[in-house]
């Protein structure tokens, strides 16, 4: 009995011993994340430095300094995860960046950025994949690895970091650089996922015709299905919003279900095996087109100003903790013996992602070149070249995916599988430091815009005249965005391919308004519906329409 009751004791000792740990490594995370914010405020005006940089180098100090302190045992207070990554920290980051896109720029661009995105991304995965199989060999890193690992690299390097492009690209300065890059990101990500995805499931030992039909009808169906249940979940969001009028006795309850039906949507598509990056993307933007102008006006701005803090700290927080975790010691303790082999294979992946990148930019921008009509809506050379450099950044998506490919439950048991867990932590440091430092200069080269005016405030001192990015963010676009700005064009027969395109877009835009004013609105509710006041708790007011 006795030694039962001091068994029992030690293990509660151990239980606790291990909670306090635990609560003591939340609030060194929790005072970092503060720490990248006041440093990243502080640096804002900084034409180099960008938030995500910030705590990515804050990270890396935190891990050299906690690796000092345990005698090179540890390095990070939270163990990398790809499931904590895909299933609680990407979602909120993709569903605000649907729901402030601008529609207007998104959607008249939507088949150059499927044009990279989807198609880009193939050839990309190609590139890399073909470069990786002779060079490895050569170098004799390769022998353990099969062709199912080849073409795993090849879609983990071709994942760019969308999330990194919402930290150096603004959506008010370069609207149309902005829609492109991260609308390719967001599309990059899902299709690199799902090639992924394919390539774990499909058996490589034997390829013919099928498997290659199998797999493009695999892929189309993943896209259309994925979209159809992120648009089917905003659309129910508006209609419950609408019909029920939850306004008018809470404003909570609204701002409550516009977040769960969101998410909800996300682990659906994770459930059913489908893309929950794109669904949850295109929740967003439905959701912003309906479900946002059925609430009320307090629950506007509570949603606006709450999906942007929410993804904010995310985004902060996933670069905290991929700096941290890049000194895991037990992945560098393999590979230490083979320094020139790692950064040689670091090399060469670096090498391949900017030659894939250049390989599919230039030439499916010239591609969309031929189907524009004004010289203006063309992506011209110096905008090329931006969106070649902005796109070269790889984040998290790289490092969860090559996670899963290259470890078990976490741990490296291989060198070659360690060599390339250390490489893929590599390009992603020196990728998201080296070309994200050099973007908002590259921009400022390229595209030189002049400053705005400054003016004094209350207090005497200069500003800018710009408002705070929380207020000019378009979370909507203006009043003009999507709905007016092709109703004057003058409808003539087209005479060329290039004029049967542009034509084709602004037809379709128009058929889009006619359907969405005449049938979607009464609907499910969106722009010019007018909400129940939530002074009148117990009367039951009509929806207005102007």
């Amino acid at each position: 009995m006795g030694t039962e009751l001091s068994y029992a004791l030690s293990k509660m000792q151990m239980l606790s011993t291990s909670d306090y740990a635990s609560v003591v490594s939340m609030n060194i995370f929790v005072a970092l994340l503060c720490a990248c914010i006041v440093i990243g405020h502080l640096l804002e005006e900084n034409r180099w430095v960008n938030e995500s940089i910030t705590a990515l180098f804050i990270g890396v100090c935190t891990g050299v300094v906690i690796l000092l302190q345990s005698r090179g045992k540890s390095s990070h207070l939270l163990v990398f995860s790809e499931d904590l990554f895909f299933i609680y920290l990407l979602p909120p980051i993709i569903f605000n960046a649907g729901f402030q896109v601008k529609k207007k720029q998104f959607f008249v661009n939507f088949m150059t950025i499927m044009l990279f995105g989807a198609v880009g991304t193939l050839i990309n995965c190609s590139i890399i994949t073909f470069g990786v199989i002779q060079i490895f060999k050569r170098m004799g890193v390769g022998k353990s690895l099969e062709i199912g690992d080849y073409l795993a690299i090849g879609a983990i390097f071709a994942a760019t970091d969308s999330v990194c492009t919402l930290q150096v690209l603004s959506q008010d300065e370069t609207p149309l650089l902005y829609s492109l890059v991260f609308g390719e990101g967001v599309v990059n990500d899902a299709t690199s996922v799902v090639l992924f995805n394919a390539i774990k499931s499909f058996d490589l030992n034997i390829i013919d015709h099928r498997i290659g039909l199998h797999f493009f009808g695999n892929f189309f169906y993943l896209f259309i299905a994925s979209t159809m249940l992120g648009v089917l979940a905003g659309l129910l969001s508006a209609y419950i919003i609408k019909t029920l009028y939850i306004g008018r006795h809470s404003t909570d309850r609204e701002v409550a279900l516009m977040m769960l039906m969101a998410y909800l949507s996300y682990i659906l598509a994770e459930l059913w095996y489908l893309s929950g990056i794109l669904t949850v993307f295109f929740c967003g933007i439905v959701m912003s087109h309906y479900t946002w102008h059925n609430v009320t006006e307090s629950s506007r701005i509570t949603t606006k100003h709450a999906f942007a803090t929410l993804s904010f700290v995310l985004e902060t927080f996933i670069f905290l903790y991929v700096g941290m975790d890049a000194l895991d010691i037990e992945k560098w303790r393999f590979v230490s013996d083979r320094p020139k082999t790692s950064v040689a294979v670091s090399s060469v992946l670096l090498g391949l992602v900017l030659a894939g990148r250049a390989a599919f930019v230039f030439p499916l921008s010239f591609l969309s070149n031929l189907t524009k009509k004004n010289q203006s809506e063309k992506i011209s050379l110096r905008e090329q070249v931006i969106i070649w450099w902005a796109g070269l950044m790889r984040g998290a998506v790289s490092m969860a995916l090559a996670y899963n490919q290259f470890t078990l439950s976490g741990h490296t048991e291989l060198r070659t599988n360690a060599i390339m867990i250390t490489s893929t932590i590599t390009v992603v440091l020196v990728s998201t430091v080296v070309f994200g430092l050099m973007t908002k200069p590259l921009i400022r080269f390229l595209l030189p815009v002049s400053p705005p005016p400054k003016r004094k405030n209350s207090l005497g001192n200069m500003e800018s005249s710009n408002p705070p990015k929380s207020i000019t963010v378009p979370f909507l676009g203006g009043a003009h965005d999507s709905e007016n700005d092709l109703d004057g064009s003058e409808d003539h027969r087209p005479n060329t391919i290039r004029a049967l395109f542009s034509n084709s877009t602004h037809n379709v835009h128009r058929l889009w308004r006619t359907f969405d004013n005449s049938v979607m609105r009464p609907v499910f509710g969106g722009r010019g519906f007018v909400p129940v006041a939530t002074t009148s708790p117990t009367g039951r007011s009509n929806s207005q329409w102007h």
